[in-house]
């Protein structure tokens, strides 16, 4: 699956009067995953708390066995993070990427006394250079998070992501109105909040009131839907 879901936050431009932020919780959901349309696989996104003041955000992404050649569709992410204010901060990163013949695994480390972030395992060499780490800066995962935590009406975002040796600018705006998504017999009055600095690649999140985690996360090449995750359960962690 192309990352992340499918990456930090640099600024933040508003429109009109900045919403409260949502506070971060605990929580377990569930996704159908759809490629180019059609019914793939499933994927879960977890976050709970761990020791001291740390977080966790799993997702995994499981295809069915018609589509395991995929790699987007067979792949597990993780993201240890602690929050500054309201930043959420990465400090330790880790993709599997699950293929027929061979897989492949990347863990990354913040240091943030040092400023710099550094990959290492099954990636290009040119990508195992540490990179300078700026505040606010996120792992694409902790995306998923950011815009729960951000999304208002007419709202410009801009994020910053160091993830698997590399840096990168999201932009994205947020819809004035909320539409309608359903899935299954679920259905969802959400925001939709659109990249527009993505070129021909783009994602696309719906983030609905009261929903900790997106409803729906939409990633498009060319102008044609690939992968589509689309929530059907969650339920808060003790």
């Amino acid at each position: 699956m192309p990352s992340p879901l499918p990456a930090l936050l640099l600024g933040l431009s508003l429109a009109g009067l900045a919403a409260p932020a949502r506070a971060l919780e605990p929580f377990v959901a569930s996704y159908q995953a759809y490629n180019e349309g059609k019914l793939a696989g499933s994927a879960s996104m977890k976050v709970a708390p761990r020791s001291g003041d740390q977080w966790q955000i799993d997702l995994g992404v499981k295809g069915t066995r018609g589509f395991a050649r995929l790699a987007g569709l067979n792949i597990e992410q993780s993201t240890v993070f602690d929050t500054v204010g309201e930043d959420f901060r990465p400090l330790s990163q880790a993709t599997v990427r699950h293929a027929l013949l061979m897989g492949k695994k990347m863990v990354g480390t913040y240091d943030w006394r040092a400023k710099t972030a550094q990959w290492q395992g099954d990636i290009k060499k040119n990508r195992r250079a540490p990179l300078p780490l700026q505040p606010g800066d996120m792992s694409a995962l902790l995306m998923n998070l950011a815009v729960i935590r951000d999304a208002a009406p007419g709202r410009a975002l801009n994020y910053r992501v160091v993830d698997n040796g590399r840096v990168r600018d999201y932009q994205y705006v947020v819809a004035a109105e909320p539409e309608t998504i359903a899935v299954e017999e679920l259905s969802y009055s959400a925001l939709r909040v659109n990249r527009t600095n993505g070129g021909n690649d783009e994602t696309i999140f719906w983030v609905a009131d009261g929903v900790p985690t997106p409803v729906r996360i939409l990633q498009r090449e060319n102008g044609q839907d690939t992968i589509d995750l689309r929530l059907v359960e969650y339920q808060g962690v003790p």
